[in-house]
């Protein structure tokens, strides 16, 4: 596989293979994948078995092995696959994630999983892909096991080298010309509604605000309640923007290269030989499911990070408190220094300044998630109940913004669950 040329956005070459997964046919369609790439797979000696995984709410994942006679645990593990088919319409939410394996895979931090086979860019219901998995075995973090000093201290250090040593530019790829066309459309279209100016961030090119902006485009607009919310949501991202698209952050103009969907089944585990976690008791972590990834404010990646701890089920009661933050982002600013080869003595500044802009972040992963989940209530054939969730996402970005416009306390109302553990110093 080719090298990444990173001044020029040009990625090798994939291989292409044109099957497609369908859920319908789930085990017999990714058996035909697998033993297109895999021929020596075939025969009455192996035997395959197939692992369906339910974590996320996006997409299909499949874990496949062999186990084969004589094979031990580990080297059946060793010589497993994922296989990613993403959900119907996601090329409207995601498309970048093969370009960004053929870069993450040749520079560090080492990603776990490796691209072996790929559809072009993520573009129909039926875009597939095959990973190989690296010669160690991994496990998912369980959404409790953000409590556990060892894992967000492990996960606040592998953030930090993320944003550190991946450049801010030169990492996305560069959307297809069709793509461009229909967001040029979509956003004249736009223009035309009274009250609905298309959002021009203080830096040009791919951005979470770009993809937030690329996202409420692509909001229904088939009734007059769907269009009086798009042009609702449209001007919160422009009263949002021109409150935190400051380039104050830390990075180059603000921006660091941010994974954006760091949930806990996206957080894996790397248990050593013997089990032991490192001489500092801080668990070894990387990441996966990157296909959000993309330039965006560190505050704004760490705060969508803790965010996440409340799980799916968003229970709130989960929230870090003030002081499980601080220690977050003591260890983060650390990692974040050594990777950058900072002085130690500025550490205490950048933790101060990083504890009040992820403060002033934290409502903007529920308008974020919202706006997606509301796009998902439309296209999605995954059993999940998208626009519920969508509004308790957006209720977490409401709430976020009374608390800063002091709306809340004026009304005399009690302040929400989330804000209470947000505010709490314990």
């Amino acid at each position: 596989m080719g090298s990444y040329d990173s001044e020029n956005g040009v990625a090798p070459a994939l291989r292409y293979i044109p099957l497609s997964y369908s859920p319908a046919d789930s085990q017999a369609t990714a058996l035909r994948l697998i033993l297109t790439l895999f021929p020596d797979w075939e025969g009455p000696e192996n035997k395959i078995e197939f692992v369906r995984f339910t974590d996320g709410i996006t997409n299909t994942l499949l874990k496949i092995i062999n186990r084969k006679d004589g094979l031990t645990d580990a080297q059946i593990d060793n010589d497993a696959v994922l296989m990613r088919a993403y959900g119907n319409g996601t090329e409207i939410l995601i498309d970048r994630e093969i370009i960004l394996f053929v870069f993450l895979q040749e520079k560090p931090p080492r990603m776990l999983f490796w691209p072996a086979v790929a559809s072009p860019l993520p573009s129909s219901p039926a875009s597939t892909m095959v990973y190989s998995t690296v010669s160690f075995v991994v496990s998912p973090a369980g959404t409790w096991t953000w409590l556990l000093p060892p894992i967000y201290r492990g996960v606040a250090r592998r953030l930090a080298q993320w944003h550190a040593v991946l450049p801010s530019k030169g990492t996305s790829s560069t959307p297809s010309q069709e793509a461009s066309i229909i967001a040029h459309s979509e956003a004249e279209s736009a223009k035309e509604e009274e009250g609905f100016d298309v959002i021009q961030p203080r830096r040009a090119g791919p951005s979470m605000w770009a993809v937030l902006q690329k996202w409420i485009l692509a909001l229904p607009t088939s009734t007059p309640e769907q269009r009086s919310r798009r042009l609702t949501l449209q001007k919160e991202l422009q009263w949002v923007l021109a409150q935190l698209d400051d380039g104050k952050g830390i990075g180059e103009d603000g921006l660091v290269f941010s994974h954006c969907d760091l949930l806990c089944a996206n957080v894996i585990v790397l248990p050593t030989e013997d089990g032991s976690k490192s001489e500092d008791n801080v668990t070894n972590v990387n990441f996966i499911d990157y296909e959000y990834a993309v330039p965006a404010p560190a505050a704004f990646d760490i705060a969508n990070h803790l965010a996440e701890w409340i799980g799916y089920d968003c229970d709130y009661n989960m929230t870090p408190t003030k002081s499980v933050r601080r220690q977050f982002l003591t260890e983060y600013t650390k990692s974040y220094c050594e990777n950058r080869g900072l002085d130690e003595s500025s550490q205490a500044e950048i933790v101060d300044r990083l504890v009040q802009d992820v403060d002033r972040f934290r409502g903007i992963p529920g308008l974020y998630w919202g706006v997606w989940s509301l796009i998902q209530a439309q296209i999605s054939q995954i059993d999940f109940d998208y626009a519920g969730y969508a509004e308790t996402r957006l209720g977490e970005y409401w709430a976020w913004k009374r608390e800063m416009d002091g709306s809340r306390k004026k009304a005399g109302e009690e302040m929400p669950l989330r804000e209470q553990r947000w505010a709490l110093e314990a």
